[in-house]
């Protein structure tokens, strides 16, 4: 019988930070996801509804098996993922499924592929983070915002596109609700994907996750390119987000896969 202390009881495989994460939320057709689902594996919806994300964000201090790599320790990844969950003696186990993951080093999507079968794509990538001037608040009146805006790009077809996301980060952000949205993205421990025909399942270790709502965010990318990285099925719902995040982010732990039983 498969207990949580099993996949915990897996091989470190990388440790890194993940840090500044816009998480942009859609709503899908469930008809849309169900192809990706691997063998054994269901979705997991919120209120009803069936939800996948575009999240943008920084690895940081990338170890590989409590190794530093030359030139691969700080990079993007922005990813298009969806929500799942396994049924076990033990209860639920809520995880994600990844439809596309982009990052600049052929390496990464080499080794990804390879252990975790996941749909890496190696493209030109960049990060660009700003802090926004703003003017003093006149005498006795209200302080002003200091918003800074998170952007995460990628070149395709000779075309840069962006993910991104404004916010006040000098706020206290938030700890998600009990039940809300903001916890149902964050909060799934578990990776699924197949690989050799198998369904794989591991762990990714992290604290919770707390979040700004951005004051602006969206997905600047053409309908060709959206096409090409996520199929045409997808490509109509990936407009305007029904919400969006920009998470702290924290250290993280991704132990090894292991085949399980389907």
């Amino acid at each position: 019988m498969d207990t949580p202390d099993t996949n915990r009881q897996q091989p470190v495989f990388l440790t890194a930070w993940w840090r500044n994460l816009v998480m942009l939320n859609y709503e899908v057709d469930p008809d849309t996801v169900t192809p990706f689902l691997p063998r054994g594996i269901e979705l997991d919806v919120w209120r009803g509804r069936t939800l996948v994300s575009i999240v943008a964000f920084e690895f940081a201090d990338v170890r590989v098996l409590n190794l530093p790599v030359p030139f691969h320790r700080h990079f993007e990844e922005i990813n298009l993922r969806f929500y799942v969950r396994r049924r076990t003696a033990d209860g639920s186990r809520r995880g994600v499924v990844f439809i596309r993951e982009l990052v600049r080093q052929p390496i990464v999507s080499f080794l990804a592929r390879l252990l975790y079968g996941e749909p890496y794509r190696t493209l030109p990538m960049e990060r660009r983070f700003r802090h926004h001037p703003v003017p003093p608040a006149p005498p006795g009146g209200t302080p002003r915002e200091r918003p800074a805006t998170f952007r995460y790009s990628w070149r395709h077809d000779r075309k840069w596109h962006h993910v991104e996301a404004t916010a006040d980060t000098t706020l206290d952000p938030r700890q998600p609700e009990p039940g809300s949205e903001e916890e149902f993205i964050t909060d799934h421990t578990y990776g699924y994907g197949t690989r050799h025909g198998r369904t794989i399942e591991y762990v990714v270790e992290h604290p919770p996750w707390r979040y700004w709502n951005p004051a602006k965010a969206g997905l600047d990318c053409d309908a060709s390119t959206l096409r090409n990285l996520y199929g045409e099925s997808f490509a109509p719902f990936l407009r305007a987000p029904r919400s969006a995040f920009l998470v702290e982010g924290s250290p993280v732990t991704v132990r090894r896969p292991r085949a399980i039983r389907a």
